[in-house]
């Protein structure tokens, strides 16, 4: 993982003292809220529903024990005890009071973390696979590469105040797509040209909320040393021509689509002319010194460990078919913990569960894990032989549900229970609807699923994307539910397809029961879901939902 050196600590502590003094001000009235709004926006900081809520970076989604420590000690002491994982593998905290934020700023900042640029109209966190680095079949690790875009967008001058917030993703794996770069402002996937060097397909005006769109390509073999320089002018683009009258158009997507892929294309092939082979150039020297940051921990020479049930506790075999994944490394298991228990606000755990973890990851994983895009946490390097010692403690911590890709593996933004901006609540529509998988006990069943249910527009939970999206809608004042079939994240990335009128909160779990019952009854063997629905279309499950609702 990559480490603060002394400019990175000292950049971060001075954003500490300039936030205090700030918040000070505005506390004492000396500072209007229109003039702390965009101060505030800059250090993660949002007012929802109830309270503040406090956004918390975590780079590409890595995450050191000592880290994860910290981030209990000031859930426990700043908050109510818990805190939340969000789809950009950021974790949020719902309940601070301003007055405390910049002390939580300044803990964050003793073990190198903080909450800049998790808000505002900025470059967000980058984001790629959770199992980068480990699993196989990638073309490198991407994480350096993220670490490279990190270092060049936080504090970027140009790029403070753009039009609106700016997504970047980087992908490396040949067959997969983890961390859906389709749907994002900019999307990175790394390939190998036939000599060998490292090349990007470089995608831009992805992105869902409003206006969901699939991002296009702009250039296919982009050289490693010209990322930065590539990079730059794609958001200097986006700066002088997005729009800024309107916020729901202002997104790169629209200007994409208003130009066009190959007159936008062309515009940064323009701004691009003067960067090339400048100071933004990447030298071998400067890969080869964030790649040190990543290096694999001290593995040892193990044998392959096979499990079975003849030699396996009950209900171990099928954690272990769920929630492992092949490591790169002979003997090592890629092991992603559930945080989807059912009756249990997906995405959040509790002070005790996050020190739990944490000790586990120092034992069983070199002291370090990740966060993912479905709001679970990864332990990336786990001896194959210690994974049922590793089962039996998730279990004692409620955290060992083995549901990893299956319909009730739910991602789930907070909703009305939180948010200010959101419709309709989305934490109890996610209980219902694990409860009802859960009475038909069906899950296995089902096979690969996704779930993702938004409470508004903004789709933080990635419901456009979803098997089965759902989304929060206000209809008369009253909180409705709106369903898409079909959308997928990754390499064949679509936007789901709207199945028709909303339903109201208490006939949701009866509506996707419905919707699965149709898979169940017109499958053919081995089928998923969303074959079954590229196959069918959306025509039977219309008929099916509607007349039950008639």
């Amino acid at each position: 993982m990559y480490l603060y050196n002394e400019y990175d600590q000292q950049m971060v502590d001075e954003r500490v003292q300039q936030f205090r003094d700030q918040t000070q001000r505005f506390l004492e009235g000396r500072l209007s809220e229109d003039a702390f709004r965009p101060l505030r926006l800059q250090n993660g900081l949002y007012i929802q529903r109830y309270a503040p809520m406090l956004r918390i970076a975590i780079p590409y989604g890595q995450l050191r024990t000592n880290q994860l420590r910290q981030l209990a000690m000031i859930t426990r002491h700043y908050d109510r005890g818990y805190a939340h994982f969000s789809t950009r593998q950021n974790i949020q905290l719902n309940w601070p009071e301003l007055k405390e934020v910049p002390d939580i700023l300044a803990a964050l900042a003793q073990v190198q973390m903080h909450a800049i640029q998790t808000s505002g109209n900025c470059i967000r966190n980058t984001t790629t696979d959770p199992f980068a680095g480990r699993i196989q079949g990638e073309t490198e690790d991407p994480r350096p590469w993220c670490e490279i875009i990190r270092q060049w967008s936080t504090f970027h001058p140009e790029f403070s105040f753009l039009p609106r917030k700016f997504k970047i993703a980087v992908n490396a794996h040949t067959l997969d797509d983890r961390a859906a770069i389709a749907v994002h402002d900019i999307g990175l996937q790394l390939s190998k040209d036939a000599q060998g060097n490292t090349r990007f397909k470089v995608m831009v005006g992805g992105g869902l909320g409003r206006t969901p769109i699939i991002g296009v390509c702009i250039k296919e073999q982009l050289e490693a040393r010209h990322l930065l320089s590539y990079l730059e002018a794609i958001v200097r683009v986006y700066n002088l021509h997005g729009r800024r009258d309107n916020k729901f158009k202002a997104r790169i997507k629209i200007l994409v689509r208003a130009m066009g892929s190959d007159a936008f294309a062309d515009a940064v092939e323009q701004h691009w002319i003067p960067l090339k082979d400048g100071a933004l150039t990447l030298t071998t020297e400067e890969i080869q010194r964030v790649q040190q940051h990543f290096q694999d921990p001290p593995y040892r020479e193990l044998e392959a460990h096979p499990w079975n049930h003849s030699n396996s506790p009950a209900g171990f075999i099928t954690w272990y078919q769920h929630n492992t994944q092949p490591h790169k490394k002979t003997g090592y298991r890629i092991v992603t913990l559930s945080l989807k228990k059912t009756g249990h606000a997906p995405g959040n755990l509790s002070s005790e569960q996050m020190l739990a973890i944490a000790d586990m990851a120092d034992r069983y994983s070199f002291a370090q894990l990740r966060t993912t895009h479905e709001q679970n946490l990864v332990l990336a390097d786990v001896e194959e032989q210690a994974l049922v010692a590793l089962w039996q403690t998730l279990k004692h911590w409620e955290l060992a549900t083995a549901n990893i890709g299956c319909i009730t593996d739910i991602i789930c933004c907070p909703g009305g229970d939180f948010c200010s901006l959101a419709n309709a609540k989305s934490i109890p529509i996610a209980t219902a609807i694990q409860q009802r998988i859960d009475e038909l006990d069906c899950v296995y069943e089902l096979g690969p699923l996704t779930l993702n249910i938004s409470g508004c527009m903004n789709a933080c939970s990635p419901h456009h994307v979803g098997h089965i999206g759902i989304l929060g809608v206000d209809k008369r004042g009253g909180e409705y539910y709106q369903v898409s079939l079909g959308g997928e994240s990754q390499k064949n990335a679509r936007i789901g397809a709207i199945l028709g009128p909303s339903f109201s909160a208490a006939d949701i779990a009866d509506i996707i029961e419905e919707i699965l019952q149709v898979y169940l009854d017109q499958r053919q063997p081995g089928e998923t879901f969303i074959a079954l629905y590229h196959r069918i279309g959306i025509q039977p499950f219309k008929e099916r939902v509607y007349a039950h609702t008639d």
